[in-house]
């Protein structure tokens, strides 16, 4: 089985590019999706993420507010605070479905999807690296339409979120492939194609 992680910067269109992979044939999981999950009432991420950020986060039902933590995280430079408290969960959660998917299907192709994967460390017992690119003006753009915010507001939120990320030429030294996902569908697809080629080539040569 071949290990691979995905990642890119804000609104950088990870998740169309995972798709695409998916479509091909690979296994796939997101990080996001995980510290969601491990963060509904009852688990133990939940509880140490109220007992940090206080009972202000909580909706009427219990739940979490994803929006009013990352409020708090992003607006009182408590970032740091928050990934410390939920990375080290994730990242054992991620290393579980790896070996069930290969329990599944040993000459599998398998990809998480997260956003902070190199700066979380996770990146060092992954087989590759693919990261996805965009430029500024289309982060923004795709931000506002996921957001609804005027361009100045999403412009600020972005560069705020940025400044708690390694900047896309730093995760670039550390990639196998680059995705550069500025431009539409059919160009991202004609660079997803040769290496999803590669990647199963990798996992070939690693049964030999």
């Amino acid at each position: 089985m071949l290990k691979v992680g995905l990642t890119g910067g804000v609104a950088c269109g990870k998740s169309t590019i995972l798709a695409m992979f998916e479509r091909r044939g690979a296994f796939i999981i997101r990080a996001d999706e995980i510290a969601h999950e491990l963060m509904r009432p009852g688990q133990l991420v939940y509880d140490k993420v109220v007992a940090a950020f206080g009972r202000e986060i909580l909706e009427s039902d219990g739940t979490i507010s994803r929006p009013r933590l990352g409020e708090i995280a992003f607006g009182h430079n408590r970032i740091g605070e928050l990934n410390a408290l939920v990375h080290p969960e994730v990242i054992r959660y991620q290393n579980e479905w790896l070996e069930h998917v290969r329990w599944r299907e040993q000459h599998a192709i398998a990809i998480v999807e997260a956003a902070l994967l190199i700066e979380a460390n996770a990146h060092t017992s992954l087989d590759k690296v693919i990261v996805v690119t965009c430029s500024d003006e289309e982060r923004i753009r795709r931000f506002q339409l996921r957001t609804g915010l005027e361009e100045q507001a999403a412009r600020v939120e972005v560069g705020r979120r940025m400044k708690n990320q390694l900047s896309e030429a730093e995760k670039i030294k550390l990639a196998d492939y680059v995705v550069d996902n500025s431009g539409d569908f059919e160009f991202a697809e004609q660079q997803v194609g040769p290496i999803w080629g590669s990647l199963r080539q990798d996992e070939a040569k690693s049964r030999q």
